[in-house]
């Protein structure tokens, strides 16, 4: 006999009713860009849809955030001075620090991540220590520890370092403990591949490198089963949660990250996969709602707990009219 598998397919209610994956607004995280100065509201030009917000204006954004019932923002700040070692990254009163303060302030239960590396800050625009031309592992560790403290301080119940640099992890974990913040979590960009899906969001922060690339650092997009490893280390040295960036195009790596580990995965939608389906939806060759919607939906598919993306507001809009 034929297996009859369309019966299940019949009409809308026994799809729902057997669907394996189900989205909701609890999976989302929004990314947010904090700026210096007053009453700025600013669209990205490369990210249509998301803003760079002063703080005065972040009580717009927040509110935005709570409506649409997501419970979690990742921080990124555009900083008005560069140095050499990223100074103005670590600093009581950075533009993240206060960011933080401000959404705090806000919104007590809201949950706070911070994005934690060097690049919008440094006037080189890598994600470390330069000593020659070269991006140096353990003096750039220091700084991006003393920024994730900085950060910790502020107020932020997450810390999410992004530069890829080796043994952050357990570094961040020692000074968070030792400083009373022992609480505080650490999301991992454990596999962030050297991708060229991030070009909108480099202008979007202006965190593009002055010179060379970041293939020594970030991880080659050719590889799979090395991102394993990365993640395997992340876990040891105490990641709570580690993250795969991109997500839609190393569905691969989030599916296998997911299999072999026991912990929960987040995955980075990242803004060149924001940026298509917006572009193409905008020339009338894809409906943007139903694309969106299943991008995000095969992410979790694959096994992501958590999804960083520039949808999450809208997509939340979306499911909850549903």
């Amino acid at each position: 006999m034929l297996t009859g598998l369309r019966r299940l397919r019949e009409n809308d209610a026994i799809r729902l009713m057997v669907r394996e994956t189900i989205l909701n607004t609890n999976d989302f995280i929004f990314p947010i860009f904090a700026v210096e100065g007053e009453n700025i509201k600013e669209e990205i030009s490369s990210l249509k849809g998301n803003y760079h917000w002063s703080l005065d204006r972040l009580p717009e954004i927040i509110e935005e955030v709570k409506k649409a019932k997501v419970r979690g923002v990742i921080v990124f700040g555009i900083p008005d001075h560069k140095d050499e070692v990223g100074t103005s990254a670590f600093e009581e009163n950075g533009i993240v620090q206060r960011a933080v303060r401000k959404i705090k302030e806000l919104d007590k239960n809201l949950f706070v991540i911070t994005d934690v590396c060097m690049c919008q800050y440094t006037s080189h625009g890598h994600c470390g220590i330069i000593e020659g031309e070269r991006v140096v592992n353990d003096k750039s560790v220091e700084i991006i520890s003393k920024i994730a403290l900085s950060h910790a301080k502020a107020g932020a119940d997450m810390v999410a370092p992004s530069d890829m640099m080796d043994g952050r992890i357990g570094a961040i974990r020692d000074i968070l403990d030792a400083n009373g913040f022992d609480y505080v979590s650490i999301m991992a960009y454990s596999a962030k591949y050297c991708s060229a899906m991030y070009g909108p969001f480099r202008a979007a922060a202006n965190s593009s490198p002055q010179f060379g690339d970041r293939k020594t650092y970030q991880m080659d997009p050719a590889n799979g089963r090395e991102a394993l490893r990365e993640i395997e280390a992340d876990i040891i040295e105490g990641a709570d949660i580690i993250m795969v960036k991109p997500a839609m195009i190393y569905l691969d790596v989030v599916k296998a990250a997911y299999d072999t580990f026991n912990i929960p995965i987040a995955a980075y939608n990242v803004s060149g996969e924001y940026a298509m389906i917006k572009c193409a939806s905008e020339n009338g060759l894809l409906d943007e709602r139903a694309s969106a919607l299943e991008m995000l939906t095969s992410i979790k598919r694959a096994g992501a707990k958590l999804i960083i993306t520039y949808y999450a507001i809208q997509a939340s809009q979306w499911l909850n009219e549903n």
